[in-house]
């Protein structure tokens, strides 16, 4: 057959290892690691499932290698921990069962050991240790380590590596990026050592060329050796790209691979980690431009999802290999979606940081768009119900889309009816926001996976009691969704007053000057974007903190954002909206109007009890999820809509 994306789908050698394509899964870490380190089953099943869905490696992150000096809690890897080499053989295996090559991170926290804990009291207990003497920005005392500490860690990075080879992995991930150890001791910002380890370029690569010639000596001359380098760490005192080019060739000798991220955890999260707000791949120039001081191959990362994006990056030479983790977190099986000619069916990313605000709130992971990731162990396949059934879904919102799908690969006939002319639901007003675009899109996406499971959709068609009962159908799934919240506010029903849910509608109603009234995560989202467009914005909220409803990885940099482009009254009571703004009363009883010829009423949602109520008990089954169950969040919508259909 011919591929659309020849060069995504070509294989690549790296060692005498030969990958079959160049999408490769990048390391995220396990949620269900054992007290002492070991990889937990439901982690297992995670990795399992991106060597699955067709990635041509998938790395398993990460391997702290000197516990002692480490006390982070993630995965360790030592004969002396009953089933840690037995729990690192079967995850290899359930990798490389499936064509993938096996891949695992070796590091070392340094200075922020202790940085995956949910109990960040007993992380700040801890001894950190790092290249000199220094105080975090956070309080805590950081020690330099010795020589003879820098040697046992230099010589455990070795042992780790021959027991992960022996465990079956079939590549190694040295993690020298991100403000973690051996970044410490490339930058001039951590490292102020006048030993051989500090000071002079050369100096400050000491530390990593060592451990790469430990892991290099345990592995042989033939194992594929990747090493993870920020090529800038963008931010001030931090090395710079120029910088990261001479220390890509100070590292070049010991490696089969360079994979080029960006910044910092700790000083640039949302630049490691592209959020909404950034274009995809915006991290590629780093890779492209180190992969022209080097002769090993290149890999980059950085919100990447689409494949014609990929395509051009590899067949124009910025980089050899792409690497994701969001992205096949969303679509575990994008890569064989790719090699298959199926790109239309992409779920992609939202950027929206789901995932990893989870995994810091309670270890756990959870996706807005894909209800399976971090349950992968429940069984990955929708199996075909034993009795099929007729199914009716009542709203095409994401919820209703992504049951209707289910149902649908249950084998049940299934009729999914939208009262508006258009599926989407509430995802509909997402397309005019850019950096939001793919939530607009994601509508359609469910859709295309709903028809071609067999779902019939029928429009401007609203799912009464008296509709559901003259359908018989066996089973009813309540996805009506909810309608935007509107008080009894004089002038809120004026000409000048747009609902979020319509700006898509009517956003040539919006003037240059514009109050926000509500600082919700919509009237967080929908002020940036005016800003961007230039406006003046104002945005109005009674409480004291915006967007308290946004996860705790995206609402820093939301209010990044914000600050760019906003100005914000907190603690405003909204009293009258005029034509020359809303008048507005603060905490003191003092009146202030807050200017604006426009108003975008963002004061939230509410759910349809209704019409809950009234198909209570229009099927022998009725399950009732998103907004009409609970106004919440997509992630949820989809998650009850995927059970629904699965308890039918």
């Amino acid at each position: 057959m011919e591929r659309k994306y020849p060069h995504l789908c070509s294989p690549i050698t790296l060692g005498r290892t030969t990958f079959r394509n160049r999408m490769f899964s990048a390391p995220m870490g396990g949620t269900d690691i054992t007290n002492d380190g070991c990889i937990g089953p439901k982690s297992t099943a995670f990795y399992e499932l991106r060597a699955k869905g067709g990635a041509g490696a998938v790395t398993v992150s990460e391997l702290m290698v000197h516990p002692q000096t480490d006390g982070s809690h993630a995965y360790h890897l030592d004969e002396s921990i009953l089933n840690s080499l037995a729990c690192a053989t079967y995850t290899a295996d359930a990798i490389r069962r499936h064509g993938a090559m096996p891949s695992i991170e070796l590091s070392h926290s340094g200075m922020y050991a202790g940085t995956y804990m949910t109990d960040k009291g007993r992380q700040k207990s801890m001894n950190q240790w790092g290249p000199s003497d220094t105080i975090r920005p956070d309080g805590v005392e950081v020690k330099a380590l010795t020589r003879e500490m820098i040697d046992e860690i230099v010589s455990s990075y070795g042992h780790v590596a021959g027991l992960a080879k022996r465990a079956g992995f079939e590549m190694l991930m040295i993690h020298g990026g991100h403000g973690w150890l051996i970044n410490q001791f490339l930058s001039p910002y951590f490292n102020k050592r006048t030993d051989e380890y500090g000071g002079s370029l050369e100096n400050r690569c000491r530390f990593a060329a060592e451990a790469l010639q430990a892991v290099r000596k345990a592995v042989g001359p033939f194992f594929p050796v990747e090493f993870r380098l920020s090529g800038s760490e963008l931010f001030e005192g931090g090395y710079d790209l120029e910088e990261g080019c001479r220390i890509a060739g100070q590292i070049e000798p010991y490696i089969d691979l360079l994979h080029v991220s960006a910044g910092t955890y700790q000083r640039g999260f949302g630049r490691t980690h592209p959020s909404m707000f950034r274009e995809h791949g915006c991290n590629v120039y780093l890779a492209a431009e180190i992969k022209k001081h080097v002769s090993v191959p290149v890999a980059t990362i950085g919100g990447l999802n689409d494949p014609v994006q990929m395509e051009e990056i590899i067949a124009t030479g910025k980089a050899d290999v792409v690497y994701m983790a969001r992205a096949l977190l969303a679509d575990p099986f994008l890569p064989r979606k790719i090699t298959e000619n199926r790109e239309d069916e992409i779920v992609k990313c939202l950027r929206c940081f789901t995932c990893m605000a989870e995994r810091a709130a309670t270890s756990t992971r959870r996706c807005t768009v894909n209800p399976l990731i971090g349950r992968e162990a429940e069984g990955d396949e929708v199996a075909p119900a034993p009795v099929k059934k007729k199914v009716l879904v009542a709203g095409a919102g994401p919820g209703g889309l992504y049951a209707a799908y289910t149902a649908a690969r249950r084998g049940h006939q299934v009729i999914l009816c939208e009262k508006e002319s258009e599926t989407g639901g509430i995802l509909k007003s997402e397309q005019a926001l850019p950096f939001k675009y793919e939530m607009y899109e994601l509508a359609g996406t469910y859709r295309l996976l709903a028809e071609r499971a067999g779902v019939e959709i029928r429009l401007n068609t609203e799912v009464t009691k008296e509709y559901a009962e003259k359908e018989q159908a066996d089973a009813l799934i309540v996805a009506v969704g909810s309608l935007p919240l509107v008080p009894p506010i004089p002038g809120l029903d004026g000409e000048n007053v747009v609902v979020v849910n319509n700006y898509y509608l009517e956003k040539d109603k919006v003037g240059s000057e514009v109050v926000v009234f509500g600082g919700g995560l919509a009237g967080c989202e929908c002020a940036i974007h005016l800003g961007m467009e230039g406006k003046n914005v104002h945005l109005v909220e009674m409480r004291d903190a915006l967007a308290p409803d946004a996860n705790v990885r995206h609402r820093p940099l939301l209010l990044q954002e914000i600050d760019k482009y906003v100005t914000v009254h907190t603690g405003y009571k909204g009293l009258e909206v005029t034509k020359e703004g809303i008048l507005c009363e603060d905490k003191k009883g003092e009146k202030h109007l807050v200017p604006g010829t426009s108003v975008i009423c963002a004061l939230g949602q509410r759910s349809r009890i209704d019409v809950v109520n009234e198909l209570q008990d229009a099927a022998p089954f009725v399950r009732v999820i998103g907004d009409a169950a609970k106004v919440s969040t997509i992630t949820n919508a989809v998650y009850w809509g995927y059970h629904a259909a699965l308890d039918i």
